[in-house]
Protein backbone atom coordinates (compact mmCIF):
# COMPACT_ATOMS: atom_id res chain seq x y z
CA UNK A 1 0.00 0.00 0.00
CA UNK A 2 1.30 3.56 -0.88
CA UNK A 3 1.77 5.83 2.24
CA UNK A 4 0.43 9.64 2.18
CA UNK A 5 2.63 12.08 3.45
CA UNK A 6 0.80 14.23 5.91
CA UNK A 7 1.03 18.24 5.34
CA UNK A 8 1.02 18.91 9.16
CA UNK A 9 3.67 16.53 10.55
CA UNK A 10 5.97 17.43 12.44
CA UNK A 11 9.50 17.04 11.33
CA UNK A 12 12.00 16.20 13.94
CA UNK A 13 15.67 14.86 13.59
CA UNK A 14 17.91 12.08 16.19
CA UNK A 15 21.62 11.54 16.02
CA UNK A 16 22.84 10.33 13.10
CA UNK A 17 24.94 7.11 13.35
CA UNK A 18 26.82 5.77 10.14
CA UNK A 19 30.01 4.25 11.37
CA UNK A 20 30.70 0.85 9.83
CA UNK A 21 34.19 -1.16 10.25
CA UNK A 22 36.15 0.58 7.53
CA UNK A 23 35.81 3.75 9.18
CA UNK A 24 37.99 2.22 11.80
CA UNK A 25 40.24 0.72 9.79
CA UNK A 26 41.01 3.65 7.76
CA UNK A 27 42.98 4.78 10.94
CA UNK A 28 44.60 1.30 11.35
CA UNK A 29 46.22 -0.47 7.84
CA UNK A 30 48.33 1.32 6.00
CA UNK A 31 51.92 1.05 4.47
CA UNK A 32 54.75 2.72 6.18
CA UNK A 33 55.58 6.24 5.10
CA UNK A 34 58.85 7.81 6.14
CA UNK A 35 61.59 9.39 4.50
CA UNK A 36 62.97 8.57 0.96
CA UNK A 37 65.59 6.18 2.86
CA UNK A 38 63.40 4.90 4.88
CA UNK A 39 60.52 4.31 1.95
CA UNK A 40 63.46 2.55 -0.24
CA UNK A 41 64.25 0.06 2.55
CA UNK A 42 60.64 -1.46 2.86
CA UNK A 43 60.18 0.99 6.30
CA UNK A 44 62.58 -0.52 8.06
CA UNK A 45 63.24 1.78 11.49
CA UNK A 46 62.65 -0.13 14.36
CA UNK A 47 65.64 -0.26 15.65
CA UNK A 48 67.94 1.58 12.83
CA UNK A 49 67.77 5.37 14.28
CA UNK A 50 69.48 7.82 12.63
CA UNK A 51 66.33 8.44 10.78
CA UNK A 52 64.01 11.66 11.36
CA UNK A 53 61.33 8.86 10.40
CA UNK A 54 61.98 7.24 14.23
CA UNK A 55 59.73 9.33 15.84
CA UNK A 56 57.19 7.71 14.33
CA UNK A 57 57.97 4.57 14.58
CA UNK A 58 60.37 3.61 17.36
CA UNK A 59 61.38 6.91 19.14
CA UNK A 60 64.39 5.13 20.23
CA UNK A 61 65.98 6.02 17.52
CA UNK A 62 66.36 9.94 17.86
CA UNK A 63 69.08 9.21 20.68
CA UNK A 64 71.96 8.33 17.67
CA UNK A 65 71.64 12.20 16.88
CA UNK A 66 74.37 14.82 18.17
CA UNK A 67 73.91 16.88 16.03
CA UNK A 68 71.14 19.11 14.34
CA UNK A 69 69.28 18.60 11.64
CA UNK A 70 66.60 19.43 9.19
CA UNK A 71 64.50 17.56 7.06
CA UNK A 72 62.28 17.73 3.96
CA UNK A 73 59.84 14.92 2.38
CA UNK A 74 57.70 15.77 -0.64
CA UNK A 75 56.26 12.43 -2.06
CA UNK A 76 54.22 12.18 -5.41
CA UNK A 77 51.55 9.43 -5.04
CA UNK A 78 49.95 6.96 -8.19
CA UNK A 79 47.32 5.00 -7.84
CA UNK A 80 45.85 2.12 -9.81
CA UNK A 81 42.73 0.51 -8.96
CA UNK A 82 41.33 -2.88 -10.01
CA UNK A 83 38.20 -4.19 -8.81
CA UNK A 84 36.00 -7.10 -9.76
CA UNK A 85 32.22 -6.77 -8.53
CA UNK A 86 30.18 -9.50 -9.23
CA UNK A 87 32.23 -10.81 -12.36
CA UNK A 88 32.68 -7.48 -13.70
CA UNK A 89 35.67 -6.36 -13.86
CA UNK A 90 36.42 -2.47 -13.33
CA UNK A 91 39.62 0.08 -13.62
CA UNK A 92 40.67 3.23 -12.39
CA UNK A 93 43.57 5.68 -11.59
CA UNK A 94 44.20 8.58 -9.11
CA UNK A 95 47.13 10.52 -8.25
CA UNK A 96 47.83 12.53 -5.43
CA UNK A 97 50.86 14.51 -3.53
CA UNK A 98 51.78 13.38 -0.31
CA UNK A 99 54.17 14.96 2.64
CA UNK A 100 56.89 12.36 4.19
CA UNK A 101 58.70 13.55 7.65
CA UNK A 102 58.98 16.99 7.85
CA UNK A 103 60.67 18.71 10.56
CA UNK A 104 63.71 19.17 12.69
CA UNK A 105 66.03 17.27 15.43
CA UNK A 106 68.03 18.58 18.10
CA UNK A 107 71.13 16.64 19.42
CA UNK A 108 73.86 17.32 21.89
CA UNK A 109 76.20 15.76 23.81
CA UNK A 110 75.84 15.53 27.81
CA UNK A 111 77.01 18.72 30.09
CA UNK A 112 78.51 16.80 32.45
CA UNK A 113 80.82 14.15 31.80
CA UNK A 114 80.37 12.07 34.98
CA UNK A 115 76.92 10.83 33.34
CA UNK A 116 76.40 7.98 31.92
CA UNK A 117 73.99 9.57 29.62
CA UNK A 118 76.33 10.27 26.65
CA UNK A 119 73.85 12.62 24.44
CA UNK A 120 70.32 13.53 24.43
CA UNK A 121 68.33 14.74 21.37
CA UNK A 122 64.58 16.27 20.83
CA UNK A 123 62.78 15.99 17.71
CA UNK A 124 59.59 17.64 16.20
CA UNK A 125 58.06 16.24 12.45
CA UNK A 126 55.25 15.88 10.74
CA UNK A 127 54.80 12.93 8.68
CA UNK A 128 51.86 11.53 6.70
CA UNK A 129 50.37 7.99 7.75
CA UNK A 130 48.05 7.67 5.32
CA UNK A 131 46.76 9.15 2.14
CA UNK A 132 43.03 9.54 1.33
CA UNK A 133 43.26 10.86 -2.19
CA UNK A 134 41.67 8.41 -4.05
CA UNK A 135 38.80 7.52 -6.47
CA UNK A 136 37.21 4.40 -6.51
CA UNK A 137 34.37 2.91 -9.33
CA UNK A 138 33.05 -0.29 -9.94
CA UNK A 139 29.84 -1.60 -10.92
CA UNK A 140 28.01 -4.96 -11.94
CA UNK A 141 24.34 -7.05 -11.69
CA UNK A 142 23.39 -8.13 -8.51
CA UNK A 143 20.36 -10.24 -7.65
CA UNK A 144 21.11 -11.18 -4.38
CA UNK A 145 20.68 -8.24 -2.64
CA UNK A 146 20.00 -4.46 -2.75
CA UNK A 147 21.83 -1.08 -1.29
CA UNK A 148 17.90 -0.45 0.08
CA UNK A 149 17.71 -3.79 2.04
CA UNK A 150 19.95 -1.51 4.76
CA UNK A 151 16.92 0.33 4.76
CA UNK A 152 14.47 -2.02 5.69
CA UNK A 153 17.06 -3.92 8.40
CA UNK A 154 16.59 -0.44 10.02
CA UNK A 155 13.21 0.46 10.23
CA UNK A 156 12.33 -3.33 11.54
CA UNK A 157 14.92 -3.22 13.71
CA UNK A 158 13.96 0.00 15.19
CA UNK A 159 9.85 -0.89 15.40
CA UNK A 160 9.43 2.46 13.12
CA UNK A 161 6.08 3.81 12.66
CA UNK A 162 4.91 5.85 9.61
CA UNK A 163 5.89 8.92 11.38
CA UNK A 164 9.50 7.62 12.13
CA UNK A 165 10.05 6.57 9.05
CA UNK A 166 8.88 10.09 7.53
CA UNK A 167 11.23 12.18 9.66
CA UNK A 168 13.86 10.38 12.17
CA UNK A 169 16.35 9.38 9.57
CA UNK A 170 17.18 12.20 7.57
CA UNK A 171 20.11 10.70 5.89
CA UNK A 172 18.87 7.46 4.78
CA UNK A 173 15.35 5.89 5.33
CA UNK A 174 13.78 8.65 5.54
CA UNK A 175 15.20 9.84 2.01
CA UNK A 176 14.08 6.62 0.68
CA UNK A 177 10.97 6.62 2.39
CA UNK A 178 9.99 9.64 1.05
CA UNK A 179 11.12 9.15 -2.51
CA UNK A 180 9.27 5.99 -2.37
CA UNK A 181 11.88 3.45 -3.05
CA UNK A 182 10.78 1.82 0.77
CA UNK A 183 7.04 1.61 1.80
CA UNK A 184 4.85 0.24 3.61
CA UNK A 185 3.32 -3.11 3.65
CA UNK A 186 1.21 -5.45 5.69
CA UNK A 187 2.40 -8.67 7.07
CA UNK A 188 0.64 -10.69 8.81
CA UNK A 189 -1.49 -7.68 9.56
CA UNK A 190 0.79 -6.04 11.38
CA UNK A 191 2.97 -2.95 9.62
CA UNK A 192 5.39 -3.96 7.44
CA UNK A 193 8.21 -2.42 4.94
CA UNK A 194 8.88 -3.49 1.47
CA UNK A 195 11.70 -2.40 -1.31
CA UNK A 196 10.38 -1.64 -4.60
CA UNK A 197 13.72 -2.83 -6.06
CA UNK A 198 12.99 -5.94 -7.97
CA UNK A 199 16.27 -8.01 -6.38
CA UNK A 200 15.22 -11.61 -8.13
CA UNK A 201 15.35 -9.98 -11.74
CA UNK A 202 18.70 -7.64 -11.09
CA UNK A 203 19.67 -4.81 -11.23
CA UNK A 204 22.95 -2.85 -12.40
CA UNK A 205 24.94 -1.42 -9.01
CA UNK A 206 26.88 1.42 -9.50
CA UNK A 207 29.53 2.86 -6.77
CA UNK A 208 31.87 5.77 -7.39
CA UNK A 209 33.81 7.06 -4.41
CA UNK A 210 35.88 10.16 -4.90
CA UNK A 211 37.98 10.85 -1.53
CA UNK A 212 40.48 13.45 -0.12
CA UNK A 213 42.43 14.01 2.67
CA UNK A 214 45.16 12.74 5.31
CA UNK A 215 45.72 11.21 8.16
CA UNK A 216 48.75 13.55 9.57
CA UNK A 217 50.66 12.71 12.96
CA UNK A 218 52.73 15.31 14.75
CA UNK A 219 55.18 13.59 17.06
CA UNK A 220 56.77 15.17 20.26
CA UNK A 221 59.88 12.94 20.42
CA UNK A 222 62.69 12.98 22.83
CA UNK A 223 65.72 10.61 23.63
CA UNK A 224 68.59 9.55 25.79
CA UNK A 225 71.99 8.05 24.34
CA UNK A 226 73.38 5.52 27.18
CA UNK A 227 77.18 5.07 27.00
CA UNK A 228 76.16 4.37 23.37
CA UNK A 229 74.52 1.30 24.00
CA UNK A 230 71.33 1.64 25.17
CA UNK A 231 68.63 3.90 23.66
CA UNK A 232 65.53 4.63 25.08
CA UNK A 233 62.79 7.74 23.86
CA UNK A 234 59.09 8.21 23.63
CA UNK A 235 56.71 10.64 21.25
CA UNK A 236 53.92 12.37 22.32
CA UNK A 237 51.76 12.30 18.87
CA UNK A 238 49.00 14.41 17.76
CA UNK A 239 47.10 12.77 15.03
CA UNK A 240 45.31 15.41 12.95
CA UNK A 241 42.76 13.64 10.34
CA UNK A 242 40.71 15.43 7.41
CA UNK A 243 38.44 13.11 5.25
CA UNK A 244 36.26 14.22 2.77
CA UNK A 245 34.24 11.70 0.01
CA UNK A 246 31.80 12.28 -2.21
CA UNK A 247 29.79 8.93 -2.98
CA UNK A 248 27.56 8.07 -5.92
CA UNK A 249 25.25 5.18 -5.66
CA UNK A 250 23.04 3.76 -8.23
CA UNK A 251 20.56 0.72 -8.89
CA UNK A 252 18.62 0.30 -12.38
CA UNK A 253 16.81 -2.38 -13.50
CA UNK A 254 18.14 -4.26 -16.46
CA UNK A 255 15.05 -6.24 -17.22
CA UNK A 256 13.58 -3.14 -19.42
CA UNK A 257 10.07 -4.28 -18.18
CA UNK A 258 8.17 -0.39 -17.55
CA UNK A 259 5.46 -1.89 -15.24
CA UNK A 260 7.29 -3.49 -12.86
CA UNK A 261 7.49 -0.02 -10.69
CA UNK A 262 10.98 0.43 -10.63
CA UNK A 263 13.58 1.71 -13.23
CA UNK A 264 15.77 3.52 -11.36
CA UNK A 265 17.42 5.39 -7.81
CA UNK A 266 20.76 7.31 -7.07
CA UNK A 267 22.21 8.05 -3.30
CA UNK A 268 24.59 10.70 -2.84
CA UNK A 269 26.04 11.65 0.11
CA UNK A 270 29.31 14.12 0.87
CA UNK A 271 30.68 13.55 4.04
CA UNK A 272 33.62 15.64 5.81
CA UNK A 273 35.64 14.71 8.90
CA UNK A 274 37.56 16.40 11.12
CA UNK A 275 39.31 14.41 14.01
CA UNK A 276 41.74 15.05 16.36
CA UNK A 277 43.64 13.36 18.88
CA UNK A 278 46.85 12.31 21.19
CA UNK A 279 48.93 9.03 21.82
CA UNK A 280 52.27 7.73 23.06
CA UNK A 281 55.01 6.06 21.41
CA UNK A 282 57.80 4.65 23.28
CA UNK A 283 60.96 2.51 22.62
CA UNK A 284 64.43 1.51 23.02
CA UNK A 285 67.15 -0.20 20.89
CA UNK A 286 70.82 -1.91 22.32
CA UNK A 287 73.37 -2.69 21.12
CA UNK A 288 74.81 -5.95 22.00
CA UNK A 289 77.72 -5.87 19.97
CA UNK A 290 79.30 -3.82 18.00
CA UNK A 291 77.96 -4.58 14.82
CA UNK A 292 74.05 -5.79 15.94
CA UNK A 293 71.84 -3.47 17.18
CA UNK A 294 68.23 -4.41 18.71
CA UNK A 295 65.04 -2.42 18.63
CA UNK A 296 61.51 -2.38 20.59
CA UNK A 297 58.49 0.20 20.42
CA UNK A 298 55.10 -0.13 21.60
CA UNK A 299 52.18 2.58 20.21
CA UNK A 300 49.70 3.07 22.26
CA UNK A 301 46.07 3.58 21.15
CA UNK A 302 45.31 7.22 19.95
CA UNK A 303 42.29 8.73 21.32
CA UNK A 304 40.62 10.58 18.27
CA UNK A 305 37.90 13.49 18.95
CA UNK A 306 35.92 12.65 15.51
CA UNK A 307 33.07 15.55 13.69
CA UNK A 308 31.42 15.11 10.82
CA UNK A 309 29.50 17.29 8.51
CA UNK A 310 27.25 15.11 6.16
CA UNK A 311 24.56 15.65 3.01
CA UNK A 312 22.50 13.69 1.35
CA UNK A 313 19.84 13.17 -1.64
CA UNK A 314 17.76 10.04 -3.22
CA UNK A 315 16.50 10.09 -6.15
CA UNK A 316 13.77 7.14 -7.31
CA UNK A 317 12.09 6.52 -10.43
CA UNK A 318 9.66 4.13 -9.44
CA UNK A 319 7.50 4.33 -12.92
CA UNK A 320 3.42 4.56 -12.18
CA UNK A 321 3.76 3.57 -8.38
CA UNK A 322 5.30 7.19 -7.89
CA UNK A 323 7.13 8.58 -10.24
CA UNK A 324 10.29 10.66 -10.26
CA UNK A 325 10.89 12.08 -7.07
CA UNK A 326 13.82 13.65 -4.84
CA UNK A 327 14.51 13.92 -1.43
CA UNK A 328 17.32 15.77 -0.01
CA UNK A 329 18.31 15.40 3.77
CA UNK A 330 18.40 19.79 3.65
CA UNK A 331 14.39 19.67 3.62
CA UNK A 332 14.11 17.37 6.19
CA UNK A 333 17.52 19.64 8.51
CA UNK A 334 16.21 22.92 7.54
CA UNK A 335 18.86 23.31 4.79
CA UNK A 336 21.28 22.60 7.49
CA UNK A 337 24.24 19.98 7.08
CA UNK A 338 23.72 17.27 9.25
CA UNK A 339 26.63 16.76 12.17
CA UNK A 340 27.50 13.66 14.27
CA UNK A 341 30.24 13.82 16.90
CA UNK A 342 32.42 10.69 18.30
CA UNK A 343 35.65 9.10 19.24
CA UNK A 344 37.65 6.75 17.43
CA UNK A 345 40.83 4.58 19.79
CA UNK A 346 42.86 2.86 17.51
CA UNK A 347 44.31 -0.11 17.77
CA UNK A 348 47.53 -0.61 19.23
CA UNK A 349 50.62 -2.06 18.11
CA UNK A 350 54.23 -2.95 18.99
CA UNK A 351 57.31 -3.79 16.63
CA UNK A 352 60.59 -5.65 17.53
CA UNK A 353 63.54 -5.35 15.11
CA UNK A 354 67.20 -6.21 14.55
CA UNK A 355 69.66 -4.82 12.25
CA UNK A 356 73.33 -5.53 11.49
CA UNK A 357 75.47 -2.71 10.56
CA UNK A 358 78.65 -3.71 8.61
CA UNK A 359 81.94 -1.68 9.77
CA UNK A 360 79.86 -0.17 13.19
CA UNK A 361 81.76 2.80 14.24
CA UNK A 362 80.62 6.09 15.83
CA UNK A 363 81.76 7.69 12.86
CA UNK A 364 78.98 7.04 10.70
CA UNK A 365 81.20 8.12 7.71
CA UNK A 366 82.70 4.87 8.08
CA UNK A 367 79.70 2.31 8.02
CA UNK A 368 79.46 0.40 4.84
CA UNK A 369 75.50 -0.69 5.11
CA UNK A 370 73.47 -2.11 6.94
CA UNK A 371 70.60 -4.86 6.63
CA UNK A 372 67.58 -4.71 9.36
CA UNK A 373 63.97 -7.06 9.41
CA UNK A 374 61.39 -5.73 11.48
CA UNK A 375 58.52 -7.18 12.93
CA UNK A 376 55.24 -5.11 13.49
CA UNK A 377 51.62 -6.27 14.89
CA UNK A 378 48.91 -4.56 15.32
CA UNK A 379 45.36 -5.44 17.26
CA UNK A 380 43.13 -4.39 14.15
CA UNK A 381 40.34 -5.98 16.41
CA UNK A 382 40.73 -3.42 19.07
CA UNK A 383 39.74 -0.22 17.64
CA UNK A 384 36.70 1.29 19.03
CA UNK A 385 34.32 3.72 18.60
CA UNK A 386 32.40 5.97 21.60
CA UNK A 387 29.72 8.79 21.96
CA UNK A 388 30.91 12.26 22.84
CA UNK A 389 27.92 12.41 25.42
CA UNK A 390 27.56 9.85 27.75
CA UNK A 391 24.47 10.57 28.41
CA UNK A 392 23.08 9.52 25.01
CA UNK A 393 22.14 6.43 25.39
CA UNK A 394 21.19 5.52 21.74
CA UNK A 395 24.71 6.66 20.83
CA UNK A 396 26.26 4.41 23.32
CA UNK A 397 24.23 1.39 22.31
CA UNK A 398 24.69 2.13 18.38
CA UNK A 399 28.89 2.18 19.34
CA UNK A 400 28.34 -1.07 21.09
CA UNK A 401 27.00 -2.36 18.47
CA UNK A 402 29.80 -1.60 16.21
CA UNK A 403 32.55 -2.51 18.45
CA UNK A 404 30.98 -6.04 18.63
CA UNK A 405 30.78 -6.01 14.97
CA UNK A 406 34.84 -4.88 14.78
CA UNK A 407 35.74 -7.66 17.10
CA UNK A 408 33.87 -10.05 15.21
CA UNK A 409 35.06 -8.95 11.65
CA UNK A 410 38.98 -7.77 12.87
CA UNK A 411 42.09 -9.28 14.14
CA UNK A 412 45.25 -9.15 15.36
CA UNK A 413 47.87 -9.56 12.44
CA UNK A 414 51.81 -9.46 11.60
CA UNK A 415 53.31 -7.64 9.47
CA UNK A 416 56.95 -8.05 7.98
CA UNK A 417 59.75 -5.72 6.61
CA UNK A 418 63.09 -6.05 5.36
CA UNK A 419 65.30 -3.78 3.64
CA UNK A 420 69.14 -3.06 3.17
CA UNK A 421 71.62 -0.30 2.19
CA UNK A 422 75.29 -0.30 0.94
CA UNK A 423 77.42 2.48 1.24
CA UNK A 424 80.14 3.62 -1.48
CA UNK A 425 80.71 7.29 0.26
CA UNK A 426 79.48 9.47 -0.83
CA UNK A 427 76.59 7.53 -2.27
CA UNK A 428 74.52 5.30 -0.66
CA UNK A 429 71.78 2.27 -2.68
CA UNK A 430 68.99 0.69 -0.81
CA UNK A 431 66.74 -1.88 -1.51
CA UNK A 432 63.56 -3.09 0.50
CA UNK A 433 60.22 -5.08 0.73
CA UNK A 434 57.32 -5.41 3.23
CA UNK A 435 54.06 -7.17 4.02
CA UNK A 436 51.37 -6.90 5.57
CA UNK A 437 48.84 -9.43 6.14
CA UNK A 438 45.20 -9.03 5.91
CA UNK A 439 43.00 -7.34 9.25
CA UNK A 440 39.97 -9.14 8.35
CA UNK A 441 38.87 -12.25 10.66
CA UNK A 442 37.37 -13.93 7.80
CA UNK A 443 40.04 -15.83 5.61
CA UNK A 444 37.62 -15.19 2.27
CA UNK A 445 38.20 -11.82 2.28
CA UNK A 446 41.79 -12.27 0.74
CA UNK A 447 43.77 -8.76 1.56
CA UNK A 448 47.54 -8.30 1.64
CA UNK A 449 49.73 -5.69 0.68
CA UNK A 450 53.07 -6.20 -0.89
CA UNK A 451 55.71 -3.69 -0.68
CA UNK A 452 58.94 -3.53 -3.60
CA UNK A 453 60.99 -0.38 -3.25
CA UNK A 454 64.87 0.71 -3.84
CA UNK A 455 66.22 3.79 -3.77
CA UNK A 456 69.50 5.86 -3.96
CA UNK A 457 70.97 8.92 -1.44
CA UNK A 458 73.78 11.13 -1.47
CA UNK A 459 75.65 12.71 1.58
CA UNK A 460 78.34 15.08 1.80
CA UNK A 461 79.39 18.51 3.55
CA UNK A 462 76.41 18.23 5.89
CA UNK A 463 73.79 18.08 2.96
CA UNK A 464 71.52 14.67 2.15
CA UNK A 465 69.43 14.25 -0.41
CA UNK A 466 67.66 10.75 -0.60
CA UNK A 467 65.60 9.23 -3.65
CA UNK A 468 63.17 6.31 -3.31
CA UNK A 469 60.24 4.83 -4.88
CA UNK A 470 58.06 2.05 -3.62
CA UNK A 471 55.42 -0.07 -5.83
CA UNK A 472 52.80 -1.31 -3.09
CA UNK A 473 50.90 -4.49 -4.70
CA UNK A 474 47.09 -4.16 -2.70
CA UNK A 475 44.84 -6.58 -2.41
CA UNK A 476 41.15 -5.92 -0.28
CA UNK A 477 37.60 -5.99 -0.39
CA UNK A 478 35.15 -2.73 -0.66
CA UNK A 479 31.80 -3.67 0.41
CA UNK A 480 29.12 -0.78 -1.25
CA UNK A 481 26.81 -1.52 2.03
CA UNK A 482 26.28 -3.59 4.75
CA UNK A 483 23.39 -5.82 5.92
CA UNK A 484 22.97 -8.01 8.57
CA UNK A 485 20.12 -10.64 7.37
CA UNK A 486 22.48 -11.78 4.26
CA UNK A 487 25.56 -12.14 3.35
CA UNK A 488 27.27 -9.11 2.32
CA UNK A 489 28.83 -8.43 -1.29
CA UNK A 490 31.74 -6.97 -2.59
CA UNK A 491 34.37 -5.40 -4.82
CA UNK A 492 37.69 -7.62 -4.91
CA UNK A 493 40.32 -5.37 -5.64
CA UNK A 494 43.68 -6.17 -7.03
CA UNK A 495 45.61 -2.70 -7.75
CA UNK A 496 49.06 -1.05 -6.81
CA UNK A 497 50.05 2.09 -5.74
CA UNK A 498 53.61 3.58 -6.57
CA UNK A 499 55.56 6.27 -3.83
CA UNK A 500 58.02 8.58 -5.64
CA UNK A 501 59.93 10.28 -2.45
CA UNK A 502 62.60 12.84 -2.19
CA UNK A 503 64.01 13.90 0.79
CA UNK A 504 66.58 16.65 1.49
CA UNK A 505 67.87 16.98 4.55
CA UNK A 506 70.78 19.60 6.05
CA UNK A 507 72.69 19.70 8.96
CA UNK A 508 72.87 23.08 11.00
Amino acid sequence: MKKYLLALSILFTVSSFAQVPDDALRTAWFTQNGTARNIATGGVMGSLGGDITAAHINPAGIGLFKTREIVLTPNFLLNNNKFNYRGTDNSGSANALQNGPIGVIIGSPARSVNSKWTSSAFSISVNQLANYNNHIQYSGTNNYSSFTEQYLEELVRDKADTNAALSNYIFGSSLAFRAFLIDTTLVGGQLGYKSLVPISTGVLQKYDAASTGAYQEVALGLAGNMEDKLYIGGSLTIPIIYYHRDLTYSETDVTGNTNNNFSSFSFHETVNSFGIGVGVKLGMIYKPGESWRLGFAIHSPQFIAFKDDIRASISANTESYAGSRTVTSDQLNSGNTGSREYNILTPWRAIVSASYVFKEVVNTKNQRGFVSLDIEYVNYRGARFSATDNSDQAAKDYYDMVNDEIKDYYKGNLNFKLGGEIKFAPWAFRLGGAYYGSPYADNNLKANRLVAGGGIGYRNFGIFIDLGYAQTFMKDVNFPYRLNDVANTYAAQSGSRGTLSLTVGFKF
